[in-house]
């Protein structure tokens, strides 16, 4: 069985929502180089293969029920293909890999960017390609209302498709750099690309010299059926969130099976789901820290969290039961949200505790060889190539992950003691030549 992969988000102060009030968690961290270095670096120490950084176009959500928005750590935090570019010169091996959005960006613009990172990183960038959705976001960018959903897949689709043409610009030894004969460059190994299509008209070529990697590497995190197509023809990495072992195999297998169409190959591509664990030395150790941030939760936030779904229920007493939904914003997820809290007897509070966590993805609280099993499990069932750590709070979460769960997982022969390569292509074992 092929060793796992491990990615982790470093977003934030941390994935619990009320992670930044964690008596450990440094509150203007997200605004600070040396946090975000201290991260990177624990994680290069654990042998991670990349460190990700999501990135949000604005402050999104309304203030429902009011006093919530600025009870929640959403506000303020740096730019994060910048971030890595300072991040890139104090670290080594780590992969550099950040969100850039399709909808509000330029393909030549972005290209220059990823590609720009990739040689200042030595060949560790990679792009994690998004969609953006949120009323807030096209607000920011002068428009009135987001584009709709088939629209904004068919133009991330030719977005790609034209950002990879100007990566490959320039052959890998088009440049020359001969002072003897004053050549800087073979003009017969330049392209200009002349890309127009439907949504732009490019010419090119970029004016950045190819990868140290040949192309830095794709990520994509669509779950939608557009989406896993782009991600089955031009994605290396595919992140994913997924609650249960089912469901994740299903997923796995409807990415693995589109790739022959594309003339690749199983191997060609890795799936990473998210996984949140709350690691301790024992399983009371690990519980006493999940109860821990439990505590933090401002209870406005905790109904901020439901809002969407059941409504205000700032009226009905917190440890009373959870009322049936009226008008909610979303019924399908009001009703499994409510269906939820009837079959396990929840009150209001421990509902939103159950949000407040993980974000949509696995949670796992337990010793090392508990996240360790769960983790071979999924491997073998071709349920995940790796997995993307979600941490509940930094840097805590992965000090922990680094000193606990690595040796356990090196012990059993599942993990990399040390690193492959230099290029996060390389550690990946994912190559641009197969596509």
């Amino acid at each position: 069985m092929k060793q796992i992969k491990l990615g982790l988000s470093m977003w934030r102060m941390g994935y619990h929502i009320a992670a930044w009030r964690h008596p450990n968690v440094r509150p203007d961290g997200s605004m600070d180089i040396r946090y975000f270095l201290d991260i990177a670096r624990a994680a290069e120490r654990g042998k991670f293969d990349l460190v990700f950084m999501a990135d949000e176009l604005a402050i999104r959500g309304a203030d429902n029920p009011p006093g919530a928005r600025t009870r929640q750590s959403n506000g303020a935090e740096l730019e994060p293909i910048t971030l890595l570019a300072a991040l890139a010169p104090n670290t080594s091996r780590i992969g550099l890999v950040s969100t850039g959005s399709t909808t509000y960006s330029e393909p030549f613009n972005l290209a220059r960017q990823f590609l720009s990172l990739d040689h200042i990183s030595g060949g560790r960038a990679g792009w994690n390609v998004v969609t953006s959705w949120g009323t807030e976001d096209a607000l920011n960018f002068g428009h009135m209302n987001f584009p709709d959903y088939d629209l904004r897949y068919e133009r991330a689709g030719e977005f790609v498709d034209v950002v990879r043409g100007l990566w490959n610009s320039w052959e890998a030894d088009a440049l020359l750099r001969d002072k003897k004969s004053g050549l800087y460059y073979d003009e017969a190994k330049l392209h200009t690309l002349g890309h127009k299509g439907k949504y732009f008209s490019v010419r090119g070529p970029l004016n950045v010299a190819r990868s140290p990697q040949d192309e830095p590497v794709i990520f994509f995190a669509g779950d939608s059926e557009p989406g896993r197509e782009i991600a089955a023809k031009s994605a290396d990495v595919v992140f994913t969130a997924k609650q249960d072992l089912g469901s994740a195999r299903d997923f796995y297998a409807s990415i693995k099976e589109r790739l022959p169409k594309y003339g690749r190959a199983d191997d060609d591509v890795l799936v990473m789901p998210g996984l949140l664990p709350v690691v301790g030395r024992t399983r009371a150790e690990a519980q006493a820290k999940y109860d821990e941030l439990m505590e933090l939760i401002d209870p406005v936030v905790g109904l901020a969290s439901l809002y969407d779904r059941l409504g205000d229920l700032s009226d009905y007493p917190l440890d009373g039961p959870v009322p049936e939904p009226k008008d909610p914003v979303f019924k399908s997820r009001a009703e499994t949200m409510y269906k939820l809290a009837q079959r396990e007897g929840y009150t209001i509070r421990q509902l939103y505790m159950t949000q407040a966590l993980g974000r949509g993805h696995r949670i796992i609280i337990g010793t090392a060889a508990d996240v360790v099993d769960e983790m071979e499990q999924w491997k073998t069932a071709r349920a995940a190539d790796g997995f993307n750590i979600i941490p509940s709070h930094l840097p805590d979460a992965i000090n922990a992950f680094v000193e606990l769960v690595v040796p356990e997982m090196q012990r059993r022969g599942l993990y990399r003691t040390d690193y492959e390569g230099a290029t996060l292509r390389e550690n990946l074992g994912v190559f641009k030549g197969r596509r």
